[in-house]
């Protein structure tokens, strides 16, 4: 009988809930995603709703059971490369993530990751997060530009520490080369920690052509199986108005949840596929394409 009820009031709360778009943690019985959606001429889809989508895991319809277009704070990473490569290139990247900070929500909870040899974080300990413009802007100054690139570390750390964030969205916004060689953590890992996350990740890429770490390839992967973006701007200059337009689509996104309908096996892996149309017009949608089960 207890068992009956129990079960009775979970669903009666995310009824409720779902009326009253409450919003929610990503959980093993429950998909939130974040969602962009752009119009044949690559500008924002405003106004949508709920209608106007439809939700596929593993090639099965979901129904949609929390629906928000409204622009929510997140819990941000900033992942910025220390590495000696950055040496000439890490004035601007400072200025273009400050121009990011001050084009996103006044309600963002953001922390830094500074990585070279060693992972470091930017914000004093006893701060995890800040909304505060001077000291977001002492984290990222801290840095020096010098050795080698521990790349996969500070993903792994990133990660854990996004899972410490109060928001339901969380997003990290990777400043790199893509190359690694100073790690403790494998490749493979920071696969599977990115598909276990629910985490949307944006990657820009800074390299030279002659650097012989470059990665893009992999900047690719962390953002499409994310649902995120990766830019390779041609000329370092470019990055402050990457980050804004990073900033913009943040905010720009809708959030989908639904509890998905099928097998839940731990460990197995969940492809998801997400379409928009409206007026008969197809949208082009971005969003997580996959997640492990926890």
């Amino acid at each position: 009988m207890k068992r009956i009820s129990a079960t009775l009031a979970l669903l009666v709360f995310l009824t409720a809930a779902a009326a009253q778009d409450v919003k929610f943690s990503s959980t093993s019985n429950f998909v939130l995603l974040d969602v962009s959606v752009k119009n044949s001429k690559g500008g924002y889809a405003p106004d949508l709703s709920k209608d106007n989508f439809q939700v596929f895991e593993n090639g099965k319809l979901q129904t949609i059971t929390h629906f928000s277009r409204e622009d929510v704070p997140v819990t941000i990473g900033l992942v910025i490369d220390t590495s000696g490569s950055m040496q000439t290139k890490y004035n601007e990247v400072v200025t273009a993530a400050m121009a990011f900070i001050s084009a996103s929500n006044p309600r963002d909870e953001i922390f830094i990751v500074n990585f070279n040899d060693a992972v470091s974080m930017g914000l004093p300990a006893e701060l995890p997060f800040s909304d505060n413009v001077n000291q977001l802007r002492a984290a990222l100054s801290m840095a020096r530009p010098e050795g080698r690139t521990a790349l996969y570390d500070a993903i792994t750390i990133a990660l854990k520490h996004l899972q410490l964030g109060q928001r339901d969205k969380k997003t990290l916004v990777l400043v790199s080369d893509g190359g690694d060689n100073h790690s403790t953590h494998t490749l493979d890992e920071v696969r599977r920690m990115v598909q276990e996350s629910r985490a949307t990740i944006y990657t820009i890429g800074l390299f030279d052509e002659s650097d012989e770490d470059r990665n893009p390839g992999l900047l690719r992967q962390l953002s499409g199986v994310s649902g995120g973006e990766t830019y390779l701007p041609q000329e370092t200059s470019q990055v402050t108005e990457i980050c804004r337009r990073v900033a913009s689509d943040m905010r720009a996104r809708y959030t989908i949840g639904y509890v998905p309908v099928g097998d839940q096996a731990k460990g197995s892996l969940r492809k998801i596929k997400v379409a928009a149309q409206r007026d008969g017009q197809k949208l082009t949608v971005r969003t997580r394409t996959s997640y492990l089960v926890p």
